[in-house]
């Protein structure tokens, strides 16, 4: 001990005690400190803060020895419950963050990456049970590309979201048979082909190029860099820079020891979570996964092996063909080499040598310096100088940095950000939190580009999350959005209904030495829903030229006007809130002199070859029609489907999804059969979701049949489906300008006057409702 220290015991006032060295008056070394409460710390101090290697226990019995850092746990160490779980491994800010393995207080295992005291990169999970998952976390569930093997033998590679099968996916069963298909929350969803076993499955990589997914390029690539289990445990992960870290009191640390949980699966076979420990094979998990299969023989070498090509609407079968393995193969390269000429993709993830992969680059940097600006920032009403043309923040960044901002891999641009404190009142309005949108926008995952379904040329961005839509304007359009924005303002803070495009930011990018400008809106994602859209459609009210090529259509395709062959039968009470926010809206809209939007529709349907409808009703005779055989079935280890799959019941808050983003102001709607209470749609294997205005909004859709033959019939044929509607007022940035109102004249010469798209906003908001009453009848 040196001069400057001295061992001495210290009582204090509020019944704490300290044994230990000092250095002047604060402890320094190694020293005892008891709490008043029989919280233990033994070990090192730095000037009166826990520091070095240490030992603390809590009377609940829980104990943690290793690394400390200002106070903190951090570094290295091992925390052992009171309930018997334990976690050996990295910390940061008393949270687990790093590399570390914890063992649950009922025998489960995860072993892997941390990120914020959650599960978070790599990692696996071993259930008591023997089933084991190894791939890819998020927020502390299964996210990105995992394999998950049971204890049975059955095996799942592929992707996941929330802890769910989502996307493309390789399913093996025990027996030696193949699925490979597309899932969606855990459910079989989409085309796939069942290889029974016996089969030799085709080359993994020639099936999955000709598989049209947008997970299966992904799927892939993931392949290619796979990590060896063994070697795992010792990779060090690139860190993730966070200034959010929850800064917990040492005593307050682990209240809760939950453990991950994993839902009992069934998908062909009995696939329910097993008893009995099994061991899996890295080489079966990671290495190369089921990649390894390059064309493979699995017990036979006959290329003529029956396959069954399925379809699947959320895990129930719709429809199945036979056709042999070779045959199969053969039509999936002709179909991809079909897809490849018409460039029918959902959209690509934005990755070095896209060619938007600079623009990518400059608007993630450009977000964050803004939003990092704008939040400290204390909250208060927007003024009309927030609005004007000074409201902007302008910034240069050269790629190697400045004292403003960072150097980065883009190339020299100037960031121009409109109107940021509107805008962040507006994501304030829609409980987005700073942190949350510039990790949805700006995380490491990237963008996803999609192929614009209109006219316009914009170029469309999806944010990995799917939460927000970053949409490319023209510099007519930015005027139109910067002069309507106080009205929109008010507008979206009064109607917490409405059906309008949420915008949650504008921006403006000018790339030095190209001479370029793009300007950039970010909008809510109307599409981001629990369930599946299986049909989506843009209605305008307007006939000319208002449909599709029929060879073009797919399930990502946009639909129009004269496509629509269905009527939609609403609950009468949300019809009349419906139309009566349609109005408001179209009367917003009118006072701006905006023409040219649209309804944006979407259609969940609930196994469509199954709810038909086959009783009458008291004024629609309804079609008789029994399904295929292949699709009346029930498959082994699958459930009947019922006759009608939409049920609703009393709300519950704490029961349905609250993320925030475009839908979380709208209020929940109120059913009659409920007792005039607000309500959920509860779906079977899919839970409850919130029903509002234009969100989970349950309907039957009716479309009407064409006769056989003329005077076949006395009265019309209708199919009904059980549907759940989507729905929203988008493309609200076009006035009613010059250039529209010669438009009108030329095209008047042509076609019907009312006809057309372009007509003055007054026309265009009552055509565009009458059109819609005509879509949303009233029941008679």
């Amino acid at each position: 001990m040196t001069d400057s220290q001295r061992f001495s015991e210290t009582v204090f006032s509020n019944g704490d005690i300290y044994e230990g060295s000092y250095k002047g008056q604060l402890p320094h070394g190694t020293g005892k400190y008891i709490w008043f409460d029989g919280c233990i710390y033994e070990g090192e101090w730095e000037e009166s803060k826990m520091s070095g290697r240490g030992k603390i226990s809590w009377p609940s019995g829980a104990s943690y020895n290793g690394d400390f850092s200002g106070g903190y746990i951090h570094g290295s160490g091992t925390y052992i419950a009171a309930d018997g779980a334990s976690y050996m491994g990295d910390w940061r800010m008393n949270i687990q963050h790093g590399l570390g393995k914890k063992t649950y207080n009922n025998s489960d295992v995860y072993e892997g990456s941390w990120k914020e005291g959650v599960p978070e990169g790599i990692g696996r999970y071993l259930w008591s049970s023997g089933n084991t998952y190894v791939g890819s976390w998020k927020s502390g569930k299964m996210c990105g590309r995992g394999i998950l093997k049971w204890v049975n033998g059955d095996l799942f590679d592929g992707f996941w979201v929330d802890g769910l099968e989502q996307g493309f996916g390789i399913y093996r069963f025990a027996d030696g048979g193949y699925y490979f298909g597309t899932w969606s929350r855990g459910l079989k969803d989409g085309k796939g082909s069942f290889f029974p076993s016996g089969s030799k499955i085709p080359n993994v990589a020639s099936w999955l190029t000709s598989f049209n997914h947008a997970d299966c390029k992904s799927y892939f690539h993931d392949c290619s860099a796979s990590m060896d289990l063994e070697d795992f445990s010792a990779q060090k992960l690139r860190k993730v820079k966070s200034s959010l870290s929850e800064k917990w009191s040492v005593i307050d640390l682990f209240k809760s020891t939950g453990r991950i949980s994993h839902r009992s699966t069934s998908l062909d076979g009995d696939l329910r979570l097993g008893a009995n420990v099994g061991e899996i094979s890295r080489k079966d998990v990671l290495g190369k996964g089921l990649c390894a299969l390059e064309g493979g023989t699995i017990g036979t070498d006959d290329d003529d092996v029956t396959v069954y090509d399925r379809e699947y609407i959320q895990g129930m079968l719709k429809s199945e063909s036979i056709r042999s393995n070779q045959t199969s193969l053969k039509n999936n390269r002709k179909r991809h080499k079909r897809q490849t000429k018409e460039g029918n993709r959902p959209g690509e993830t934005v990755i070095k040598g896209h060619r938007s992969y600079y623009l990518m680059l400059s608007l993630q940097l450009g977000i964050r310096y803004t939003v990092g600006k704008i939040t400290p920032v204390p909250m208060r009403e927007v003024r009309s100088s927030d609005f004007g043309p000074r409201a902007r923040i302008r910034m240069y960044f050269p790629r190697e940095g400045s004292q403003f901002t960072p150097p980065h891999y883009s190339i020299d641009f100037y960031w121009k950000d409109y109107c940021p404190m509107v805008f962040r009142n507006l994501r304030e309005m829609f409980k987005i939190d700073a942190a949350d949108y510039m990790i949805s926008i700006c995380g490491g995952d990237g963008l996803r580009e999609l192929s614009s379904p209109g006219k316009s040329g914009s170029i469309f961005y999806l944010s990995q999350d799917e939460r927000f839509v970053i949409k490319t304007l023209r510099k007519s359009e930015v005027k139109a959005l910067l002069k309507m924005l106080p009205n929109y303002y008010n507008h979206v803070g009064m109607h917490e209904n409405t059906l309008i495009t949420k915008f949650f930011g504008l921006h403006r990018i000018t790339l030095r030495g190209v001479l370029r400008q793009v300007r950039f809106v970010v909008m809510g994602n109307m599409f981001r829903t629990e369930l599946r859209i299986h049909r989506r459609y843009d209605l305008k009210g307007s006939l000319q030229g208002r449909f599709t090529k029929k060879r073009a259509i797919d399930e990502n395709t946009t639909l129009k006007d004269l496509d629509l062959a269905y009527v939609f039968q609403l609950e009468p009470s949300w019809r009349e809130s419906l139309f009566k926010q349609i109005s408001l809206d179209c009367k917003f809209l009118e006072s701006q002199c905006i023409i040219d939007y649209s309804l944006l529709l979407g259609l969940h349907f609930r196994a469509p070859e199954h709810l038909i409808v086959l009783e009458p009703q008291d004024t629609i005779p309804y079609h008789v029609t029994a399904p295929p055989d292949d699709v009346n079935v029930c498959h082994e280890g699958e459930l009947p489907i019922p006759p009608r799959g939409l049920l609703l019941v009393a709300h519950e808050p704490n029961a349905v999804s609250t993320t925030p983003g475009s839908h979380i102001r709208g209020s929940t709607l109120r059913a009659p059969a409920v007792g005039d209470e607000e309500v959920d749609l509860l779906l079977p294997g899919m839970g409850r979701l919130r029903v509002q205005l234009g969100v989970n909004m349950p309907a039957r859709a009716n479309r009407k049949l064409q006769h056989d033959a003329e005077g076949s019939l006395e009265m019309d044929l209708f199919e009904v489906y059980d549907v759940v509607l989507y729905l929203g007022i988008i493309d609200i940035l076009q006035e009613y300008n010059l250039k529209k109102k010669l438009e009108h004249a030329y095209k008047s010469l042509q076609f019907d006057p009312l006809s057309i798209s372009a007509v003055e906003p007054k026309l265009y908001s009552e055509r565009f409702l009458n059109f819609l009453k005509k879509v949303f009848p009233e029941q008679t």
